[in-house]
């Protein structure tokens, strides 16, 4: 039974930071720990931290502002980083309360009540806990019979989960699958390093994933291929988990927050992402002038130009691959799923496109798609 993407929801937290604002922290924090440690700067022992520039952000990643869950923790200089209220274990759980709002959405948009679903996948970059899962708990708030798990394949989660959804619906596992991706990533961020404070930003998306029998005629989007590839690689890396308490000696804080090699996961990825997308295209048969629209993974505006140039083996224009990492930043595994939400209008019946991951691990997914 093929696939269908039926619809869309998505979620975001009530507050921004700009980067002016983001910056004006951060250079705070530089003047204070340059002052503060001025002897061993004078002799060597330490290097002076440098300060930073919306300019110098925005040209480094095309970011302009990221929603956040908690603005006033993250621009204090004596904490940088989300202050959150901690929850009761009878309380929906942040991940949870963000997945639900989404999905919510997204059934609405589809005239879909809850007792129509079959499953509930939470795929996301990183999880608020370990067990019971977050899907679980988001399936039980909504009201959903069936089953529901958590997965995680880093940024390319979100693409993951939608094959997992066609992979249940192909083997009749199940009829109709939600998706939901809530990517709380701004406390992976080391909001004191000045290559990355600026990356991540908090949104949930969701997407509803049915049987073409259950979509209905012309609803939707159908599924017309599917790849997913990982290849090992140290490059982007977290090793924030359970065991960092049974270390000896245990890592400081810091030490556990997502870092990354830019330059070379650049170099690295670019092309192989471009590669997969050609590879797949002619699997299908089709070429890069079949391609309206590339939802590519928005973490970076000049890789998306990159991959996007290489694809279509031309320059193209900002309709054919749109971008909402200027609002979002990283958002992780929800960033083409939520390029895909906000840029899937203005395609005819027939016309087609592939939504694209690529991150960490080194892992990346396509699901190439065509507007009924």
């Amino acid at each position: 039974m093929n696939a269908v993407i039926r619809s869309t929801g998505l979620w975001t937290p009530d507050e921004t930071i700009s980067n002016d604002e983001l910056v004006d922290c951060y250079n705070t924090y530089v003047a204070r720990f340059n002052e503060a440690h001025a002897g061993e700067i004078e002799n060597g022992t330490t290097e002076p931290k440098n300060p930073s520039s919306s300019a110098f952000i925005e040209k480094a990643s095309g970011i302009k502002s990221r929603y956040t869950v908690n603005k006033s923790g993250c621009l204090d200089v004596d904490r940088m980083r989300p202050l959150l209220p901690r929850r009761s274990d009878d309380e929906l759980c942040l991940m949870a309360e963000a997945g639900v709002a989404a999905a919510r959405e997204a059934l609405a948009v589809a005239d879909r009540d809850p007792s129509e679903i079959d499953a509930v996948i939470c795929a996301a970059t990183t999880m608020e806990r370990t067990y019971p899962c977050i899907a679980i708990e988001i399936q039980n708030e909504l009201g959903i019979d069936g089953f529901a798990y958590d997965m995680s394949v880093a940024c390319s989660s979100g693409t993951f989960g939608i094959i997992s959804a066609v992979n249940m619906i192909a083997t009749g596992q199940a009829k109709s699958v939600l998706l939901v991706t809530p990517e709380i990533t701004t406390p992976q961020l080391n909001f004191r390093d000045r290559d990355s404070h600026f990356i991540f930003g908090d949104v949930a998306v969701a997407m509803l994933i049915e049987a073409e029998d259950v979509a209905g005629d012309g609803n939707g989007w159908s599924i017309i291929g599917t790849r997913m590839m990982t290849k090992f690689s140290n490059t982007i890396r977290s090793n924030l988990g359970y065991l960092n308490a049974s270390h000896d000696p245990e890592p400081a804080f810091e030490e556990r927050y997502f870092s990354q090699e830019g330059r070379r996961v650049f170099k690295e990825v670019c092309p192989m992402v471009a590669a997969l997308i050609l590879e797949e295209l002619g699997k299908l048969d089709l070429g890069p002038e079949n391609m309206k629209r590339l939802w590519l993974h928005q973490a970076n505006i000049n890789m998306n130009m990159m991959v996007a140039r290489k694809v279509y083996g031309r320059d193209f224009t900002e309709e054919e691959a749109p971008v909402v990492l200027d609002e979002f930043a990283n958002i992780a595994g929800a960033g083409s799923l939520v390029a895909f939400h906000r840029h899937h209008e203005g395609i005819a019946a027939g016309e087609k496109g592939v939504i694209c991951s690529f991150g960490a691990g080194y892992s990346a997914g396509t699901v190439f798609v065509e507007k009924r």
